[in-house]
C-alpha cells in the first residue's frame, strides 16, 4: 500500500519507461486525494509528452531541452490549436510529474525545474454593482406583494446572491436539502448524485430573509421534491425578466449572480478559505478565482494577504 512518503508498489527507477511510471503517478495522485478531473488531465498531458519523445526514452533520460522542445512543438509544430490555458496546465503537469520522480529519488535532477511556468487568467466576469443588485432585488421583492403575489423570482435570485451556488447545483436542490431547524442555524446542503463530485458537497448558511421568501414560495407553488421544478431555460428567463424590469443593460445570469455573491463575500473580508469552501472549489481553482476577485475589487497584487 502506498503512503505519502513512498512510491506506489509499482517499482520505478530511472530506466523505467513512461507508461508504468505514469501509472505509478496516477496511483500516487489518487492516494493524495486529487480530483478525478485533475488526475485525468495531468495523466493525459504526460501521455502526450511520452508520445512526442522517442519510444526508447526512459523517465531518467529526459532533459530540460527535451521538455522545451515538446512545449515548442505544442505551440508551433503539432498542428492542433493549444489554448493558453491548456498550455499552462501542461507545464503544471510536467512540473508535477518530474518533481514527484525527483522527490522519491527516481531521478538525480528535476529536468522540469527550470521550465518557466505560465499562468493564464481568463477575462474578468461581469458582476452586478451594489446599485444594480439592489435594483433587481427590489423588483423581485415587489413581486411578492403584487396581485397575484409571486415569490418565485425573489426566492431564486436571493438564494443565488446569498449562496453563490452554480446553476446545476441550484437545479439539484431537493426540499430535504434544506435544514431550517439546525442548532447551528439554517443551512442548505449542496449535494451531488455522482460520487466523483462528492468533494464539492458542502453546507451553506441561509439568511432569515431568504427563509421567509422560501416559505411563501413553497406555499404558493407547493413543489414536491425538487425546490425549483422547472427547466434551466425557464429559470434563466426569470433572471432575464428581472434585469429587464430593473432597466439593467447587463444580461443577468446564474454565473453573474455567483460572481456577485463571491465578490460581496470578498469585500466583506470573509476568510478566504471559507469563501473557497462556500464555492466548493479546490485550492488550485481558488488561485485563479482569487486573482479575479482581487481585480474586480480594485485591489493591487501587493494587497494580497
Amino acid at each position: 500500500m502506498s503512503t505519502e512518503n513512498s512510491l506506489p508498489e509499482i517499482h520505478i527507477t530511472s530506466t523505467t519507461a513512461f507508461q508504468p511510471a505514469i501509472l505509478g503517478w496516477e496511483v500516487y495522485m489518487k492516494d493524495q486525494g486529487k480530483s478525478p478531473y485533475t488526475i485525468k488531465a495531468f495523466v493525459g498531458d504526460i501521455y502526450l509528452l511520452s508520445s512526442y519523445l522517442p519510444p526508447d526514452k526512459n523517465v531518467g533520460d529526459v532533459t530540460t531541452g527535451d521538455l522545451n522542445n515538446f512545449l515548442n512543438w505544442l505551440e508551433k509544430g503539432r498542428g492542433v490549436p493549444c489554448s493558453p490555458k491548456s498550455y499552462a496546465r501542461r507545464i503544471t503537469s510536467i512540473k508535477a510529474f518530474f518533481r514527484w520522480l525527483h522527490k522519491y529519488g527516481v531521478t538525480n535532477i528535476d529536468p522540469a525545474e527550470k521550465i518557466v511556468q505560465k499562468s493564464v487568467i481568463s477575462p474578468l466576469p461581469e458582476v452586478l454593482t451594489p446599485e444594480e443588485e439592489a435594483a433587481v432585488l427590489e423588483i423581485a421583492d415587489k413581486m411578492r406583494s403584487a396581485q397575484p403575489p409571486d415569490s418565485r423570482p425573489y426566492t431564486l435570485l436571493k438564494l443565488l446572491l446569498d449562496t453563490g451556488i452554480k446553476k446545476g447545483e441550484c437545479l439539484g436542490i431537493n426540499i430535504n436539502h434544506l435544514d431550517l431547524d439546525s442548532p447551528q442555524g439554517p443551512y442548505l446542503f449542496v449535494r451531488y448524485t455522482s460520487s466523483q463530485n462528492r468533494y464539492k458537497e458542502r453546507k451553506i448558511s441561509l439568511t432569515d430573509e431568504w427563509i421567509a421568501a422560501c416559505q411563501e414560495y413553497i406555499a404558493q407553488y407547493q413543489p414536491n421534491e425538487q425546490l425549483f421544478p422547472w427547466s434551466p431555460r425557464r429559470l434563466e428567463y426569470l433572471l432575464e425578466d428581472l434585469s429587464n424590469a430593473a432597466g439593467l443593460k447587463k444580461h443577468l445570469s446564474f454565473d453573474m449572480c455567483r460572481w456577485t455573491s463571491v465578490l460581496n463575500d470578498w469585500r466583506s473580508s470573509m476568510d478566504q478559505d471559507k469563501i473557497r469552501q462556500k464555492l466548493g472549489i479546490s485550492k488550485i481553482q481558488w488561485r485563479e478565482i482569487s486573482a479575479k476577485l482581487r481585480k474586480l475589487a480594485g485591489e493591487s497584487a501587493s494587497e494580497e494577504s
